[in-house]
């Protein structure tokens, strides 16, 4: 938004502009919603919430170096006189509009929009399709969890104006969460990776969260495209006869022929076979890059070669331990559908004993005991030599694991109890929802690596977890 004026920026937001800091005739680099993080020249947006109101740091936003503020009425007043104010009765939707006037100039108006959600993976898709495009297009993509009605405009207002493409992630937790960000980012693709009992608590049923995803489907401009898994009957009663479909899996357009395990992986797409070789070949991911293939291959992208990818933090991190211990950091979230995958992987990477450290599963509902159950069960299945449950729904999968088993309350129970139980040689999990912190024993087992500890015996305490906030 270099290029934009304070008028402008404050036209593109619906905003009342109060003050112009002697008249400025630049722009802000990008939206910030945090006053602590400022590094100069951001608009620092003052947003209300249910604890604090952002708009009582616009003053501090100022003094740190922020382009501007855009702030409720309230604050405005106050500030008409300290620099550049933009004054909006809502300034959520005043940032979801300048999200979208952004949208439309990056690239001088032909960048191309890629949407993913779905219910676990989107993530890793981003990731990955992200790496596909770079070296053929000026790319820029959503950092972290920037996927909501907040994170997405400040994605996409942290795009250069001369990015060619822009990968976005949508997340939702129930209906109309979709729709809203697909009204502000406006793809030309959209991919639903996959539904899967997620936010069950909220939505109830498969059918309302593929409804709820379809969301996507339902807000493409005529002539877009929309990718989605092959053998996904729930998503079928929403697509659309002027929108483009490209399915991704077996028995769809573009399939995986071939992956060896370490090195090539050959994909089958619009009748051509496409080399690649990637960075990971976790299965789960290996499906993920059949989606982001789709994807890249919708916005003229034909990938081969080589494929790096660094994947975002907390979502299968590998952490090999002075101790002989290999510590697998997959716990930025959980559901039934993603900690399947990371049990499987689990199974098929340890040479050694099999530990999986297993946190609640939230907001799945009633069926909540019973998910915890069958992925007890299916822990036992793949050969977990090892299940430590964190929380009183995991340990409902005790009841269908036979193997050696302990049930913790919190993370710090299971930091101190994994200090007595491992031992080198041993791969270890970490998997559960956020609200059960599970990255304390990940760091508690990656400080013990940073310190060149010995295996601990029997007698001896785990170290302290980390105090990080989650």
């Amino acid at each position: 938004m270099r290029a934009w004026t304070p008028a402008r920026v404050a036209d593109a937001a619906g905003a009342r502009l109060l003050g112009d800091r002697g008249g400025a005739r630049e722009g802000p680099t990008r939206a910030a919603i945090d006053s602590r993080t400022l590094e100069g020249g951001e608009l620092f947006v003052g947003l209300g919430g249910a604890r604090t109101d952002g708009g009582t740091h616009a003053r501090d936003a100022l003094a740190a170096g922020a382009w501007g503020v855009l702030v409720a009425p309230p604050h405005a007043a106050a500030l008409a006189f300290e620099g550049i104010v933009l004054e909006h009765d809502d300034p959520l939707r005043g940032l979801q509009a300048l999200a979208r006037a952004w949208r439309a100039e990056l690239g001088c108006g032909a960048a191309r929009v890629v949407a993913i959600t779905g219910s676990t993976g989107k993530t890793s898709t981003k990731d990955i399709l992200a790496a596909l495009l770079r070296p053929h297009l000026r790319t820029a993509s959503s950092a972290e969890n920037h996927n909501t009605e907040i994170g997405l405009p400040l994605a996409v207002l942290a795009a250069p104006a001369d990015t060619q493409a822009l990968v976005l992630e949508m997340a939702m937790r129930g209906p109309g969460q979709i729709a809203e960000l697909t009204e502000i980012a406006r793809p030309d693709v959209g991919a639903i990776v996959n539904v899967g009992p997620v936010h069950l608590e909220l939505l109830g049923s498969l059918e309302a969260i593929a409804a709820a995803k379809a969301e996507l489907i339902a807000g493409l401009a005529p002539g877009a495209t929309v990718v989605i898994p092959a053998r996904e009957p729930l998503l079928h009663a929403h697509l659309r006869e002027d929108v483009r479909v490209v399915s991704f899996g077996e028995g769809g357009d573009v399939q995986l022929v071939r992956a060896d395990g370490a090195g090539e992986v050959q994909i089958r797409a619009g009748g051509h076979t496409l080399q690649l070789w990637p960075s990971f070949h976790e299965r789960h991911n290996l499906i993920n890059l059949l989606a982001a293939v789709a994807c890249a291959r919708a916005v003229g992208v034909e990938p081969e070669g080589s494929l790096e990818v660094g994947f975002s933090a907390m979502r299968g991190e590998r952490l090999q331990t002075d101790a002989g211990i290999v510590l697998i950091n997959d716990c930025y979230n959980a559901n039934p559908m993603s900690m399947r995958a990371a049990i499987d992987e689990l199974a098929a990477a340890a040479p050694g004993r099999r530990v999986a450290v297993l946190g609640d599963m939230l907001e799945l509902g009633p069926q909540a005991p019973e998910l915890h159950r069958q992925l007890g069960a299916h822990a036992a299945r793949r050969g977990v030599d090892l299940l430590v449950t964190v929380g009183p729904l995991a340990e409902n999968m005790l009841a269908a694991f036979a193997g050696e088993a302990r049930a913790v309350a919190d993370a710090d129970a299971a930091a101190e109890a994994l200090g007595e139980l491992l031992r080198s040689g041993d791969t270890v999990l970490v998997k559960g929802s956020r609200g059960v912190a599970l990255e304390r024993v990940a760091e508690a087992l990656g400080a013990r690596a940073q310190e060149g500890r010995p295996s601990a015996p029997a007698s001896e305490a785990a170290p302290a977890a980390g105090a990080r906030r989650r």
